[in-house]
């Protein structure tokens, strides 16, 4: 049975609640339930944290236990040579997923550092971005 790693970083646990209108109305762990119906052969590992070192320490871990790993870094994504760094140690395909489009935010969210270390970026598809990333994940692992 594939495992694939879901790391959200920063206030992503507020999913459902925060800013609707950017990031819609279903929280996480519901989204989560769906992910299972629709992927019943995969072992989803769903992590969030809003601490740093926390990500990169999931994204290790992640890289070692896992086929894949899905991360959305969240406001990280812009500043954290330290969870880059972790993506391109590891040697499992990563996906970054944003539920937004970045590119259609505030000017300094158009860069990514975490994303160039990563296999593939989805932006802007709201949570079928996860979806999306772990067909992905699927493909690649096929080759």
């Amino acid at each position: 049975m594939m495992r694939i790693a879901i790391i959200n970083g920063p206030n992503l646990n507020l999913l459902g609640v925060r800013q609707p209108e950017i990031y819609g109305s279903t929280g996480f762990n519901e989204y989560m339930s769906e992910m299972g119906s629709l992927f019943p052969d995969i072992a989803f590992v769903y992590t969030q944290s809003n601490i740093e070192g926390e990500l990169v320490s999931l994204v290790q871990e992640a890289g070692i236990k896992c086929d894949g790993i899905i991360i959305n870094p969240g406001g990280y994504t812009h500043t954290s040579v330290a969870i880059a760094d972790a993506i391109a140690a590891v040697r499992v395909p990563v996906i970054e997923v944003h539920i937004s489009n970045l590119l259609s935010r505030e000017e300094f969210r158009h860069s990514s550092i975490t994303g160039r270390y990563c296999r593939g970026t989805i932006m802007g598809l709201g949570l079928d971005g996860y979806r999306l990333a772990v067909k992905a994940i699927m493909k690649i692992s096929d080759k």
